[in-house]
């Protein structure tokens, strides 16, 4: 079934289902022909629909799925909308109790997706789990967008259970127990439909990077928690659309952050962690000059400048947070600075290392 050049909010015609497992695509022809073979074979319930959303491809992603999965649901965006904007129109067609989010570069395992529904099912405060994301490429190391569950630090850096800014842990099954988290990642997580409709899904103006932890802030600011639940498990090859090594995610990176605290900190530790965190941004492009990386000290440089310029839009959103806002006690933020932690460590930081309070 197809539903092509979706830009307004029609929904679709066909059976609603308890789950909807949306893959978002753009141009991976070649990454669906190896992963959505496993969502097929270990996504069998009858209550669950796989659907993929192509988000205006210019390569023969739609033949493909036409020829190969020909059951497997289609909705065609008339443009690239990015990783924020994609998912927000293709959900509005969408019909479902639980969204599942799933990036096209994710391997599934046999039984992934029951124990996540279940415990949506049986815990009502709560709004997103995660499974356990290990890597593709080395499987018993955990994978970097996400690991066993996302935290921040005091100033907005994002890490892992698992995965300590650069440091990647292997899986000794150390962190296998249901946790509550700061973020889910965007990788793979399961969202109650409900709440992602009323907090009107991911920010749009973030396009792709950090869109998922932006949410799940604003999830907790609305009174519900996310959990890691790592009875699941999923293999990421991750880096598909933009590697580490790419300005233009380090571009993403740094102002899309500059957003999320804008929006979200409180008001008693606002003007605090914005002026540090523009300080230890500075440090960073001076760095990047330094190292002769002048794409990427152009690219925070950038994202400073688009930081700056969208302070009116930027104060009129942490406003509608603010008041709409539950609880000012957000738990899981890591009250001192991961980074300085880390190289304190000398790079080999663990997160069972870690003492939150």
């Amino acid at each position: 079934m197809k539903i092509e050049n979706v830009n307004n909010e029609r929904h679709t015609d066909c059976h609603d289902a308890k789950v909807a497992v949306v893959i978002l695509n753009w141009n991976g022809r070649k990454i669906m022909e190896e992963f959505l073979p496993s969502v097929v074979k270990h996504t069998n319930s009858k209550q669950t629909k796989i659907i993929v959303a192509d988000n205006g491809s210019t390569d023969d992603s739609l033949e493909f799925l036409s020829q190969k999965f020909p059951d497997i649901e289609q909705i065609i965006l008339d443009k690239n909308y990015g990783f924020a904007g994609g998912y927000n129109h293709a959900l509005k067609t969408v019909n479902a109790k639980y969204f599942v989010l799933l990036n096209s570069d994710v391997e599934v395992t046999d039984g992934w997706l029951e124990p996540l529904v279940s415990y949506l099912d049986e815990n009502g405060n709560v709004a997103a789990c995660m499974p356990k994301i290990l890597s593709y490429v080395q499987k018993m190391h955990f994978e970097y967008a996400g690991a066993a569950g996302g935290f921040i630090d005091k100033y907005g850096y994002p890490f892992c259970r698992g995965r300590i800014l650069t440091n990647v842990e292997q899986d000794d099954r150390q962190y296998d127990k249901p946790v509550n988290v700061f973020w889910t990642t965007g990788a793979c997580m399961i969202i109650r439909s409900e709440i992602y409709n009323r907090l009107k899904g991911f920010d749009e103006d973030f396009f792709a990077h950090m869109e998922e932890i932006d949410l799940c802030w604003r999830i907790q600011h609305a009174g519900y928690s996310l959990m890691c639940i790592p009875q699941s498990t999923v293999f990421h090859l991750g880096g598909g659309t933009l590697n580490a090594d790419n300005p233009k995610k380090t571009y993403f990176n740094f102002r899309n952050n500059l957003f999320m605290l804008v929006k979200n900190l409180p008001q008693r530790k606002f003007k605090t962690t914005i002026f540090i965190r523009i300080l230890l941004d500075i440090v960073s492009a001076i760095i990047f000059l330094l190292s002769f990386r002048f794409s990427h000290f152009a690219a925070v440089v950038k994202a400073h400048f688009h930081f700056y310029k969208s302070a009116g839009i930027l104060k009129q959103k942490r406003k509608e947070i603010l008041e709409l806002s539950q609880t000012d006690e957000i738990q899981n933020i890591y009250p001192k600075s991961i980074v300085f932690h880390f190289f304190r460590s000398r790079k080999n930081l663990k997160f069972s290392e870690i003492r939150f309070k």
